[in-house]
């Protein structure tokens, strides 16, 4: 019997690099060997947080899109998003989002992911906010409402606990990341922005 290999994507839908690898990632996804099955995990890269962002660390995230956007040609960053919202630094909210859309339907959670990276990097809008992520599920069909409940749940909150904690456990070291496990034996996966071969070719 061929042995599982499983393939984690530690992500967030806030990770601006993750935004870079989008690109990259799906033609991946494409190519992968039949054998091995592809898992999301959400990092989690900063925890639920109402205060406002400090103005150094907004321009230390502004530093880092200008230096993704020469690293990963094609990249694309809407800059308006530090004029018209509020900045917090919070991905928590998404990553339920993420988690909520999931448990509606599997089919969900790519759209969401897709749909918070839009709303964030090229509409300006705030998936910091309660009200676009909700936004965001009307638009993809869901049930807004039952997003709702499903986003602010506690049982939603314990699985995105317990994602990061996995991702922690099988040796995540940032965002995005990938990692093989195969017979409980994780092994990091090295990955180019511009490149999808580097990580076919260690996976064939």
């Amino acid at each position: 019997m061929a042995t599982e290999r499983k393939l984690y994507y530690i992500h967030d839908p806030m990770c601006s690099w993750c935004w870079a690898f989008r690109p990259v990632w799906e033609q991946i996804v494409k190519q992968l060997p039949a054998s091995i099955t592809v898992q999301n995990l959400l990092g989690g890269l900063a925890p639920d947080s109402d205060e406002p962002m400090p103005l150094k660390m907004q321009n230390q995230i502004k530093g880092f899109w200008q230096v993704i956007e020469k690293r990963v040609p094609g990249t694309a960053f809407n800059y308006d998003f530090w004029t018209k919202c509020s900045p917090r630094r919070s991905t928590w909210p998404a990553c339920r989002a993420v988690i909520a859309a999931r448990k509606e339907d599997v089919k969900f959670e790519e759209p969401m992911i897709l749909a918070i990276q839009k709303a964030y990097y090229l509409e300006a809008r705030n998936p910091s906010d309660d009200v676009v992520l909700s936004e965001l599920a009307e638009l993809l069909g869901m049930d807004r409402g039952l997003f709702l409940l499903d986003l602010n749940s506690a049982e939603t909150q314990k699985q995105l606990v317990s994602e990061i904690q996995y991702s922690q456990k099988i040796g995540a070291r940032g965002f995005p990341g990938l990692i093989l496990v195969q017979d409980d034996h994780p092994q990091l996966i090295d990955f180019d922005y511009n490149d999808p071969q580097l990580v076919l070719a260690q996976l064939r």
